[in-house]
């Protein structure tokens, strides 16, 4: 699915114009990017987690040469799906307490 998908999906099941719709998609995604931007988790209930990690530098190989490297610290994005999530993906319904948690 691309953003144009959503945007499509978002037109037709919402009713607001493709104009509306593509603001709508961009402003989430925006705001997600802000908040990930800054080092903060965004927890989407029923959904799951993105959280920013800080990896430190360390040595690697290149695999062609069997060199060491210096591999640079950088930051990661990881994604943790919710319980409730990945029930779905495996067919399985949810508890009431998974669904009311979120997780």
């Amino acid at each position: 699915m691309t953003k144009a998908d959503i945007i499509e999906n978002i037109y037709e099941k919402v009713g607001f114009s493709k104009k509306e719709s593509a603001e709508i998609v961009e402003m989430v995604f925006d705001t997600i990017k802000e908040t990930l931007e800054r080092g903060e988790k965004i927890k989407i209930s029923g959904f799951g987690n993105f959280i920013v990690r800080d990896k430190k530098s360390r040595v690697g190989r290149n695999p062609q040469t069997g060199r060491e490297i210096e591999i640079s610290a950088r930051r990661v994005l990881t994604f943790r799906p919710s319980q409730v999530l990945k029930n779905a993906l495996n067919g399985i319904e949810s508890t009431p307490e998974e669904l009311a948690r979120g997780d």
